[in-house]
């Protein structure tokens, strides 16, 4: 555990005196004439958050949030800079599942006491507690999780003739999708979002990227596996398909929605925000969206939704611990995940969380069951300090998506395994 602490610590080390005196992201954590102020770091939303905060300040503290960039891979760089140099003006952070266990392992995260560990396992869903843990540790309070499921226009599939109400592998919609004119929108950019991707087909065909995980750099890469070969097959056709995007090697969560609601829309893997995505803008599409579990990676084997969301966490830094663990106490209460879904789409990581009244209002009672039914199927990343340097690994072995063939699994699992013992950079 202390020679896996110190090497990640040595990773940031390099990166701190990129920090300018006055610090990136300017923040306070100050005592003031109405009690002290806290500061949380968060990722962009529609202002769930920020109104979270105001829900969760008290006559004792203030809590003031700080937007953090778009990307999560950017938002893990400028945190963990900061925390590496032990910054005390960082308080709270939302913090992306992948790189829980790296900020834990890191010493950066504050150990959260024994009963609010208990209250937060006892309200979460087991997904997000599986990802909130790190070394047998509850260390961030699971505040949303989110999951992806196959969003389909109703009118495409109608004229196809295929039964949504079945469960379908990815290789039925490539195929229904190219017979019809119609295409079939992921998540294929060089960037996180891709990892997610391959992640959920691996995982789908019974497999997993990376096993062993306490293992640190020595953990079991299992790319290379019939599962990884399951997963290359898919992303190969569907490349090479007429169903493939032509924005394919580019496209994002954005991008992948305009795919969809565009004239070739069919078939689309999105997270639980495309439900309201087209009110405003596209109320057509709306009214033809239909959706259904995540497709299958293999024929009889259940899919496994990729795994998404945000844990709370509070700086080992922060001058108001015991303050700032009441506040995410607070923040991830079921009441205010509601208020957070209600504003951004982002779901509960609790089962309670989802009966918040105004949830019943936006989403059809069979949606939010299949959204929760999805979270406990969901396949999150593999736990580990490591997975930045994993998911580089994946990006630089899998993209652009039709270079993908039968070889890319085996080279993948060599890249990696070089990745992590230092016999190659990324």
């Amino acid at each position: 555990m202390g020679g896996r602490m110190d090497g990640v610590r040595r990773r940031f080390a390099a990166s701190v005196a990129l920090i300018s005196a006055s610090g990136l992201l300017a923040a306070c954590a100050t005592e003031g004439g109405s009690g002290t102020t806290l500061t949380w770091y968060i990722n962009p939303d529609a202002g769930g958050q920020e109104k979270v905060a105001e829900n969760c300040s008290t006559d004792d503290y203030t809590i003031a949030v700080q937007v953090l960039p778009q990307s999560a891979s950017e938002q893990r760089i400028q945190l963990s800079r900061r925390l590496a140099a032990e910054d005390p003006e960082i308080d709270i952070m939302s913090i992306d599942p992948p790189y829980t266990a790296e900020f834990a392992n890191a010493g950066f995260l504050a150990p959260i006491p024994d009963d609010l560990q208990s209250r937060l396992e006892k309200q979460s869903f087991k997904g997000a507690v599986d990802a909130a843990v790190w070394d047998g540790r509850l260390v961030v309070a699971p505040f949303w999780s989110n999951t992806q499921v196959l969003w389909y226009r109703k009118s495409f599939a109608e004229k196809a003739g295929i039964d949504m109400t079945q469960p379908v592998t990815w290789d039925q919609l490539t195929e229904t999708a190219a017979d019809n004119g119609g295409t079939v929108a992921v998540q294929a950019n060089k960037y996180e979002g891709y990892s997610v991707w391959i992640n959920a087909l691996i995982s789908g065909a019974g497999g997993e990227i990376a096993t062993n995980t306490d293992r640190g750099i020595n953990l079991t890469v299992d790319v290379a596996s019939p599962a990884g070969e399951d997963a290359a097959s898919i992303i190969e056709r569907l490349a090479a398909s007429p169903a493939a995007p032509a924005d394919l090697s580019v496209s994002n969560e954005g991008t992948a929605g305009g795919t969809f609601g565009g004239p070739e829309g069919a078939f689309m893997v999105n997270w639980t925000y495309i439900w309201t995505n087209y009110d405003a803008t596209q109320p057509e599409v709306k009214d033809d969206l239909g959706f259904a579990r995540y497709p299958r990676s293999t024929e009889g084997e259940d899919s496994r939704p990729p795994y998404g969301g945000i844990g709370v966490g509070v700086s080992a830094y922060s001058q108001h611990v015991d303050e700032a663990m009441q506040a995410i106490e607070c923040i991830t209460s079921p009441d205010n995940q509601g208020v957070n879904a209600e504003i951004t789409g982002n779901m509960p990581a609790s089962a309670a969380g989802y009966d918040y009244p105004a949830l019943a209002k936006i989403y059809p009672p069979r949606l939010l069951a299949l959204f929760q039914e999805s979270l406990d199927a969901a396949a999150p990343r593999t736990v580990t300090p490591y997975w930045s340097d994993i998911s580089g690994a994946l990006l630089a072995s899998w993209h652009p998506p039709d270079t993908v063939r039968a070889q890319t699994p085996p080279d993948s699992q060599q890249l990696i395994e070089d990745v992590l013992h230092g016999r190659s950079l990324l």
